[in-house]
């Protein structure tokens, strides 16, 4: 990607970007699986977004199978879709029903996302998988091959990759209308969860509805508790991903796709770690250096939550909202407000000063979305690879989740990317995955 300086050389350089961007993955499935029509959907995780993102695959396809841990959540789910077969364990939902199933939605807590993406798409399933694609940074760069060499249809769930916005701001920004980005500041209002706290030393008993180790699932063995399941599995390490995964696949995907924001080479943590190993921080502020990529200046990118924000004075006067994102150009800066990019209702995209860019002129280069379910249920039946498929989410779950590798080690790590490895801190490695229980590897 380059950053022209007229419209000439924009729609060169995009198409270019274009092209790339949707070829990465192409449509190959469709060599060795006969398109189907109406797709045969099983969904794992079904209350919650799962809820959503199950009846998204409803309006493309059959549900011809709920799996929950949450027999509660599972009837209810059932109520909607009375022909689906019910299962609490995915494994054996796939192993049972494979035959009969062309994709899988995958919304359960992070650290599930691997093992049963993996699974289905072992099998040659679709896989649609909620953000962040995985919970681990070795996770997601086996996601992105695995989805490559069994060439199927992919998409992670983040919903703002397909908004009309996010592809404006995009175009923007490749455009060169703001110039040469080299600093980005994106922040968030989560957590909205607790963190910073301890492993809890009650031993309720487990509800009767709840298959508590099923929940578990590649996490080690630990009694269960209502502060785990369910929602607040967000703030817990072994479950979640913390705010930053939470939410970061939202917020820094549209800088991070205008600015070929990937592979950086190192990241800093600017908060005291995790406490006792157990949940991450109540607040952290994360700096990723990138350096030249192609045409593209060296670029610092920070991340704030849990109430960190970047200084004021860049947003020259304009509100600072609970979330959003700002590129700091040489000739201007893109103001995103709200966690997606979309620029509808109070959450604008602006190109500040507003005064300079009052009459700016937009060179659409990148598609309008159909619908995010929509571009994925497509790809399925052979169609254009989702905008959001694993080749682009997995560089950007990989990237993202860099950010917890340094919470956890407690400070700076430098990063080599073509060999996923930390350099200065071998101790560090060992935050790139995890050790899974037995009957849940990859």
């Amino acid at each position: 990607m380059t950053h022209g300086t007229n419209r000439r050389d924009f729609m060169k350089t995009s198409a270019l970007v274009s092209a790339a961007w949707w070829a990465a993955p192409a449509p190959a499935w469709s060599d060795s699986k006969s398109p189907v029509e109406r797709l045969n959907f099983a969904c794992i995780g079904v209350d919650g977004k799962g809820s959503s993102d199950t009846n998204d695959a409803g309006r493309h396809g059959n549900i011809v199978a709920l799996c929950d841990i949450d027999d509660n959540r599972l009837q209810k789910k059932a109520l909607r879709y009375p022909k689906a077969k019910k299962f609490n364990d995915y494994r054996e939902m796939l192993s049972e029903m494979g035959s009969e199933i062309d994709a899988v939605t995958v919304t359960t807590p992070d650290h599930s996302h691997a093992p049963a993406g993996m699974m289905a798409m072992k099998m040659g399933k679709h896989c649609f998988c909620q953000k962040p694609l995985t919970w681990s940074v070795k996770e997601a760069r086996l996601m992105r091959e695995t989805a490559a060499k069994m060439k199927v249809a992919t998409q992670m769930g983040n919903q703002g990759t397909s908004s009309d916005g996010l592809r404006w701001c995009v175009d923007a920004v490749r455009n060169g209308t703001i110039g040469n980005v080299k600093e980005v500041h994106v922040w968030t209002n989560r957590p909205i969860w607790p963190q910073g706290t301890g492993r809890p030393t009650e031993t309720p008993a487990v509800p009767k509805n709840v298959h508590w180790d099923l929940f578990l699932g590649p996490a080690a063995e630990r009694p269960y508790h209502p502060a785990y399941h369910p929602f607040n599995w967000r703030g817990w390490v072994d479950f979640g991903t913390g705010a930053l995964g939470d939410m970061a696949c939202h917020t820094v995907n549209m800088p991070a796709m205008a600015l070929d924001l990937f592979e950086p080479t190192s990241i800093e943590a600017d908060s005291p770690g995790v406490f006792e190993g157990e949940t991450y921080p109540k607040f952290s502020t994360i700096k990723f250096e990138y350096p030249q990529r192609g045409e593209l200046p060296a670029c610092t990118f920070y991340w704030y939550d849990g109430g960190k924000k970047p200084p004021v004075e860049l947003l020259q006067g304009q509100e600072m909202r609970s979330s959003g994102a700002l590129l700091v150009g040489d000739k201007g800066t893109l103001y995103s407000q709200g966690d997606y990019a979309g620029g509808t209702g109070k959450d604008k995209n602006l190109l500040l000063p507003l005064d300079k860019f009052a009459e700016y002129e937009h060179y659409q280069k990148l598609p309008n979305s159909p619908g995010h379910f929509t571009e994925f249920a497509n790809a399925c039946k052979g169609g254009e690879p989702a905008m959001s498929n694993f080749a682009y989410a997995g560089r950007l779950t990989e990237t993202i989740l860099l950010g917890n590798v340094a919470l956890r080690a407690g400070g700076r790590i430098e990063w080599d990317a073509e060999n996923m490895k930390v350099t200065n801190n071998e101790a560090a490695n060992q935050y790139l995955g995890r050790e899974y229980r037995e009957g849940w590897t990859l």
